[in-house]
C-alpha cells in the first residue's frame, strides 16, 4: 500500500498579528522568499520543491519559543540543531561575545600563541569531562571534528610504531557529519552516493537497530550484543594489526534516536580493549547534558579514548567544535614532535568565550542536574504515557530530553510502513503546520528541546507532537 503527500506550502494568516518586530522588518515574507529562492542554497534540501513552497523565515526566538516572518509563535522541539541547550536569548552569551569582539575579536592558536578564553575553556572542559579527559583540540563543527579525530587516530598509532594500523570501523546510518571524511564515517547510502571520492579504509557494521532489524525472537538485550558482536568479527577480518579505531555515537542522533539496550557499549569497549583499539565517542549530539549526564557515553557506561564535541558546547550561539583526548592519547600526541593538523579559527577567541559562558550557565544554574532528576524524567514519562497503544507507533526510545518515536504499521508486530518515509513526511508537514519542530528521520519522528525547557512546555510539544500523529494516522486511515 502507498500513501503520498501533496506538498505542503506554508500559508500565511489572514490576519498576521502586528508587533514592534513585524513594524520593523525591512522586508515582506514574500520579498525575503523571493531572495532566499534566488540565493541561498539550503543544506540537505529538494531545493526546486522548497523553492516553489516557500522557506519559513525565523525573525526572533525567546527561551524555547521561535517567531517567524509573519508573528507565528513557533514551539522548538529540537532546540535549532540538537544545540541550543540553554535555549534561546541568553543575554549572557550575548554579552560574553561582545566583550570578547572588543578587547580580542581574533587571533590565531598557531606560531607558539594562545589567548585566554581558549585557556579558560581548556581548563573548564577539563573540570566538567571525566578525569582521563585533560586536552582539548578546536575546530568548527562536529564534521571538522572528526576529521580531527582520523587525523589523531592515525597520528596517535604512527606514534606507537603500529602504521599498519589504518582501518577505522563505524556503522550503518551512523552520522559523523558531512565532509568527505564525515561523510565517509557515517554510514548513510544516500549520502555516499554524491561521494565517489570517499575516505580509503573506513568500513562499516550494522547498526543496533532493535525495532527495525531485529528477527526472530531475540530480546533487545541479545540483539544489541549480536551487533556489538559484529564488531568483533570484522576486526578479526580486516585483522587487528591493522584496525586503528571504532567510531559510534553513544545514542545514534540523525539516525533516529536509536538507544541500543545495555548489553551494547560494554561488550564494544570490551573488544576494542582486546585488540587494542581505540574507542571513540562522537558527542556532538549527545555532549553536555542532553541525557542528563554531562556526556551520554557516561548515561551508557562505557570509557571512551576520543570524544567529538559541537553543538551543546556553545548552544550553537556561534561555530565551534572540539576532541577530547584521553590522557594516554594526549601523551603520545604531545611528546612525539608535529601535529600537522589546524584550522584557522582553531579556538576562536570569541567561540571560547561564549563557551565559557555557556558552560557556566549549564553548571552553576544546575540545568544538567535539572534533566537528569525533573525535566528529563517528567518528559519521558509524558511521551510515553500519551502514547501508550497508539495504532502507529512502535517504540518510543531516549533518555532526558531526547526522544524517538517510531511509527510503525502495526506496532505490536514491529511492522514498520513499507514506505516510512513517506509517512515520516505525512508527519511532520503536520507538526510544521502545528507550529511544533519535530524533525523526521524517515519513519521516527525525533525531538530533542532546549535543556531548560519547563514542564508545562513539555506538556506543549507532547499535545502537537499528539495532534501531529493523531491526524497522520487518521489520514492513512488507521485508527
Amino acid at each position: 500500500m502507498s500513501y503520498r503527500t501533496e506538498e505542503v506550502a506554508y500559508v500565511q494568516p489572514a490576519q498576521p498579528a502586528a508587533s514592534a518586530q513585524a513594524a520593523q522588518q525591512k522586508r515582506s515574507t514574500a520579498e525575503y522568499r523571493a531572495l532566499d529562492a534566488a540565493h541561498h542554497i539550503h543544506p540537505f534540501s529538494d531545493m526546486g520543491s522548497l523553492n516553489r513552497s516557500g522557506s519559513r523565515v525565523i525573525v526572533k526566538a525567546q527561551g524555547v519559543y521561535l517567531w517567524d516572518s509573519d508573528d507565528n509563535k513557533i514551539i522548538d522541539g529540537m532546540a535549532g540543531l540538537w544545540c541550543v541547550n540553554v535555549g534561546y536569548g541568553r543575554k549572557e552569551l550575548a554579552d560574553a561575545a561582545y566583550r570578547q569582539m572588543q578587547e580580542l575579536p581574533f587571533y590565531n592558536t598557531f606560531f607558539k600563541t594562545t589567548h585566554p578564553p581558549v585557556i579558560e575553556l581548556s581548563a573548564l572542559l577539563a573540570e566538567l569531562a571525566p578525569e582521563p579527559f585533560n586536552h582539548f583540540f578546536y575546530c568548527n563543527s562536529g564534521s571538522e571534528g572528526n576529521d580531527t579525530v582520523l587525523r589523531i587516530v592515525h597520528q596517535y598509532w604512527a606514534t606507537q610504531g603500529k602504521h599498519s594500523k589504518k582501518f577505522v570501523i563505524s556503522r550503518k546510518n551512523g552520522y559523523h557529519g558531512s565532509t568527505i571524511a564525515g561523510g565517509t564515517l557515517g554510514g548513510m547510502g544516500y549520502m555516499h552516493e554524491q561521494m565517489p571520492s570517499k575516505v580509503e579504509n573506513i568500513v562499516h557494521i550494522d547498526q543496533p537497530y532493535f525495532f527495525g532489524e531485529a528477527e526472530g525472537n531475540l530480546t533487545p538485550e541479545e540483539f544489541a550484543l549480536a551487533r556489538a558482536q559484529q564488531l568483533e568479527a570484522k576486526i578479526l577480518e580486516i585483522g587487528a594489526d591493522n584496525v586503528a579505531a571504532f567510531i559510534g555515537e553513544p545514542f545514534q542522533g540523525a539516525g533516529g534516536v536509536i538507544f541500543p539496550a545495555s548489553t551494547y557499549w560494554p561488550e564494544i569497549q570490551r573488544i576494542c580493549r582486546k585488540y587494542d583499539i581505540l574507542l571513540v565517542a562522537d558527542e556532538v549530539i549527545g555532549g553536555f547534558g542532553r541525557t542528563g549526564e554531562w556526556f551520554a557515553h557516561q548515561h551508557f557506561g562505557f570509557e571512551p579514548d576520543l570524544i567529538t564535541l559541537a553543538k551543546g558546547l556553545t548552544s550553537g550561539y556561534v561555530p565551534m567544535g572540539a576532541v577530547g583526548l584521553h590522557d594516554r592519547v594526549a601523551k603520545a600526541i604531545i611528546e612525539n614532535g608535529d601535529f600537522n593538523h589546524g584550522l584557522t579559527y582553531s579556538g576562536h577567541p570569541v567561540a571560547a568565550a561564549v563557551a565559557v559562558a555557556n558552560l557556566k550557565l549549564l553548571r552553576d544554574d544546575k540545568i544538567v542536574e535539572r534533566v537528569k532528576t525533573d525535566t528529563g524524567p517528567y518528559f519521558q514519562k509524558k511521551l510515553r504515557d500519551t502514547f501508550a497503544n497508539h495504532p502507529i507507533i512502535g517504540e518510543i526510545s531516549g533518555a532526558g530530553l531526547v526522544a524517538g518515536l517510531q511509527l510503525a504499521e502495526d506496532p505490536k508486530a514491529r511492522k514498520r510502513f513499507a514506505n516510512g518515509g513517506e509517512v515520516g513526511t505525512i508527519c511532520r508537514d503536520f507538526c510544521f503546520n502545528g507550529n511544533l519542530i519535530m524533525r523526521a528521520t524517515g519513519d521516527r519522528m525525533l525531538l530533542s528541546p532546549p535543556l531548560v525547557i519547563n514542564k508545562l512546555e513539555i506538556d506543549e510539544i507532547v499535545a502537537k507532537a499528539k495532534y501531529a500523529i493523531d491526524a497522520t494516522a487518521q489520514q492513512l486511515g488507521i485508527s
